[in-house]
């Protein structure tokens, strides 16, 4: 796989070690933009879009999962790594917890740290075709425009990402029916793993937002089976 297009924003404050692995993955074709402290990156978060996020748990300032939250309410589609010198099984779970994409004990292999990220960047860099002829979808109140990555209600309009469009329009498309979470998963994420499991419920969670002014539709989760997006 390619690595020469895909922007990391790394967040180390071990000046040495983060220098270091600055160097590395420029030589393995990353473009890499690192931050020494957790503000900082959040910082550099909001002003760039990056692939994916390599972040140490300890920094100052703010820790790697504090700003792993205020990543995820930013742009909860943007996966990430956490790095770490503590072998603690409560750190591990509570960063899994969060939805990382995988969690790294120092010291590492940096080319272990590299297959990682070929392999998160491969799962998750799927483009988003639309499946239906129509460019236009009416949903209930709302416009669906498929090409344009837009939602709109009245005058107002939702700027959707990629994955937010590709799964109501595969909702859409079988409006009305009983869904597997794995066959979701399968047509929208392209893996069943637990963190896409994951990251679909922050998703699920979004559209249900973004559809609660008209009262006709909803998404109902049948627990342990799958998700109903209904439309009256």
């Amino acid at each position: 796989m390619k690595t020469e297009n895909f922007r990391i924003l790394l967040a180390e404050d071990d000046f040495d070690f983060g220098n270091i692995l600055k160097q590395y993955l420029e030589m393995s074709g990353y473009t890499i933009t690192w931050a020494q402290d957790g503000e900082e990156a959040l910082a550099l978060f909001k002003k760039d879009s990056f692939h994916i996020c390599v972040f140490d748990v300890m920094m100052p300032k703010m820790d790697g999962f504090t700003l792993a939250e205020k990543v995820i309410e930013q742009n909860p589609e943007v996966p990430f790594i956490f790095l770490t010198a503590r072998k603690l099984k409560e750190d591990k779970i509570k960063g899994l917890k969060l939805g990382a994409d995988d969690y790294i004990e120092k010291p590492f292999d940096a080319d272990e740290l590299v297959l990682r990220l070929n392999n998160i960047l491969r799962r998750t860099s799927t483009v988003f075709t639309p499946k239906l002829k129509e460019e236009i979808i009416r949903i209930g109140i709302y416009v669906f425009n498929a090409r344009r990555l837009e939602l709109i209600y009245e005058e107002s309009v939702q700027q959707l990402t990629e994955k937010e469009a590709a799964l109501i329009l595969f909702l859409y498309q079988h409006k009305n029916q009983l869904l597997k979470r794995e066959e979701i998963l399968k047509s929208v994420w392209k893996n069943e793993d637990y963190f896409s499991g994951r990251s679909m419920d922050v998703f699920i969670s979004r559209l249900r937002k973004y559809f609660k002014n008209d009262t006709k539709i909803s998404i109902e989760s049948s627990r342990g089976v799958g998700l109903e997006f209904k439309i009256r």
